[in-house]
C-alpha cells in the first residue's frame, strides 16, 4: 500500500509568506509519522524543486521542529502576488503537489 504525505499528516497547508514565497506547513499527529516525512534523505531541497518545477535555489527552506511535530517548507512563487496570472493568489492551494508525494516505509 502506498502512503502520501497527505496520509501521514494531520495538517497540511500552503500560504503566503509575502509576495514573494509560499509556505507550506506539515503537522502530523504522531512522532513516527513526523521521523519518517522529516527523514533528510527523504524530504530534500531537490526532491522539492522538482515537485514544483523549481531551481534547487527557489527553495529557501525547509524547517524542521519535532518538538512541534511540524515541518515547513518555503519556496519562491513563480508568479509573484499582483500578478494578474495569478490563479491562487493566497497560495492555499499550492501544497498539493507535496500532498500526493509517496513516503518511503
Amino acid at each position: 500500500m502506498v502512503t502520501t504525505l497527505n496520509d501521514l499528516a494531520s495538517v497540511l497547508r500552503s500560504k503566503n509568506a509575502g509576495p514573494f514565497y509560499i509556505t507550506i506547513d506539515l503537522f502530523f499527529p504522531d512522532l513516527e509519522s513526523y521521523r519518517r516525512a522529516a527523514a533528510a534523505d527523504f524530504l530534500t531541497a531537490e526532491r522539492i524543486a522538482q515537485i514544483y518545477n523549481l531551481d534547487t535555489e527557489e527553495i529557501h527552506g525547509i524547517y524542521r521542529q519535532e518538538s512541534a511535530l511540524g515541518i515547513k517548507v518555503t519556496l519562491r512563487k513563480r508568479v509573484v502576488a499582483h500578478d494578474p496570472a495569478n490563479s491562487d493568489v493566497m497560495a492555499c492551494q499550492q501544497h498539493l503537489p507535496l500532498a500526493a508525494v509517496e513516503v518511503p516505509a
